[in-house]
C-alpha cells in the first residue's frame, strides 16, 4: 500500500497538469492506496481555494475519490459523515473535526455560527467554551 500526499489527490481530481496527472492515475489506479484525513482535508482547501471548486464540487469529487477501489481512507466513517455536513452547508474542516469527536460529549467552539450548524445538522451538543 502507498501512502499519497494532496499533491496526487489533487493533480487526479483536476487533471491540469497532464504529465503529473498522467502519473498521479497510475499510482492511484495501480495501487493500493493510503489517504490520510489530513490529506482530504488540505485538498479540499486546495479545490476550494486555488481551483474554486463548489461545495458540491468538492463533495462530488471526494466522494468519488474515496469510492476508488484503490483507495483506504484512513477513517472512511469520519469522512462520509463530514461529506455528508459539508453538502448540507457545514465547513469541511469543521465537519471533519466534529466527526472525529464522536465519542466526546461535547464539542467546544468560539465560533457561533458553526455551533449552530453543527447543532442542527450533526446531533453531538456543539457549545461555547
Amino acid at each position: 500500500m502507498l501512502a499519497v500526499d494532496t499533491n496526487v489527490v489533487v493533480r487526479y481530481l483536476t487533471r491540469d497538469d497532464p504529465q503529473e496527472a498522467a502519473r498521479s492515475k497510475q499510482v492511484v489506479d495501480g495501487n493500493e492506496v493510503f489517504v490520510a484525513t489530513t490529506v482530504l482535508r488540505e485538498t479540499e482547501w486546495v479545490l476550494r481555494s486555488s481551483y474554486r471548486f463548489t461545495r458540491s464540487q468538492i463533495v462530488e469529487a471526494l466522494r468519488g475519490f474515496a469510492a476508488l477501489p484503490s483507495i483506504t481512507l484512513e477513517d472512511a466513517a469520519v469522512a462520509a459523515k463530514a461529506l455528508d455536513w459539508t453538502a448540507r452547508g457545514m465547513d469541511f474542516a469543521d465537519a471533519l473535526h466534529l466527526a472525529s469527536a464522536g465519542q466526546c460529549e461535547a464539542f467546544v467552539t468560539c465560533d457561533r455560527r458553526f455551533a449552530a450548524a453543527a447543532n442542527t445538522l450533526a446531533g453531538l451538543s456543539v457549545r461555547a467554551p
